[in-house]
C-alpha cells in the first residue's frame, strides 16, 4: 500500500505566479483566435479596426476572467475578498494586458504604412505563438525533473498549441 502524500500548500507568491501564467495562456489563445480571424479578412480591415477589435476582445476577456475569479472566491470562501485578495485578482487580470503590446505595435506600424495589415497580423501570430512558448518555459523552468522531461513538456505544449490554432482556423473557415 502506498502512503498518500498530503496536498502541497503553495505560497501566495506561487499561487499568484500560477494564476498569472494560466491567465496569460487564456489571453494568448484568445488573441490568437482574434488575430487569425482578422488575418483572414486583412484586405477588408484597417490597422485601426484590427487594433480596436483585438483590444476590445482582450479587455472583455480579462474582465470576464476577473468576474470569474471574484465569483469563485465568493463560492469558496462565502465572503467578499479582502483588499489584498482583490488587489491580487486585479493585478493578475491587468497583467494579461501585456499580451496586447506587440500586436498593437505591429498594427500601429501598419497604420503608418510600414507594411500591410496582413503582414502585421501575420507577425502578430508569430509573436503570440512565441509568447506561448515563453509562458510554457516559465511554467517548467523551476521543475525538479530531468531536462528530457522538460523538453517533452515543451514539445507537447507546442503540438497542443498548433492543434488549437488548427481548430481555430477550421472553425473560422466553416
Amino acid at each position: 500500500m502506498n502512503p498518500i502524500e498530503p496536498p502541497v500548500t503553495l505560497s501566495p507568491a506561487a499561487r499568484q505566479r500560477a494564476a498569472s501564467l494560466k491567465e496569460r495562456v487564456y489571453i494568448i489563445f484568445t488573441s490568437l483566435a482574434v488575430v487569425l480571424a482578422l488575418r483572414s479578412h486583412a484586405d477588408e480591415t484597417s490597422p485601426a479596426a484590427a487594433a480596436a477589435t483585438l483590444s476590445i476582445v482582450v479587455i472583455g476577456s480579462l474582465l470576464g476572467i476577473f468576474v470569474a475569479d471574484l465569483l469563485s472566491h465568493l463560492t469558496v470562501h462565502s465572503k467578499l475578498p479582502t483588499g489584498e485578495e482583490l488587489h491580487h485578482m486585479m493585478a493578475v487580470s491587468a497583467g494579461g494586458l501585456g499580451v496586447l503590446v506587440t500586436p498593437l505595435l505591429l498594427l500601429a506600424a501598419a497604420g503608418l504604412g510600414l507594411w500591410s495589415t496582413a503582414v502585421a497580423l501575420g507577425w502578430a501570430v508569430v509573436v503570440l505563438v512565441a509568447s506561448l512558448m515563453v509562458v510554457g518555459y516559465l511554467a517548467i523552468r523551476r521543475l525538479d525533473i530531468p531536462l528530457h522531461h522538460k523538453a517533452a513538456i515543451m514539445f507537447a505544449e507546442v503540438v497542443l498549441s498548433l492543434l488549437v490554432i488548427g481548430l481555430e482556423l477550421i472553425a473560422h473557415n466553416l
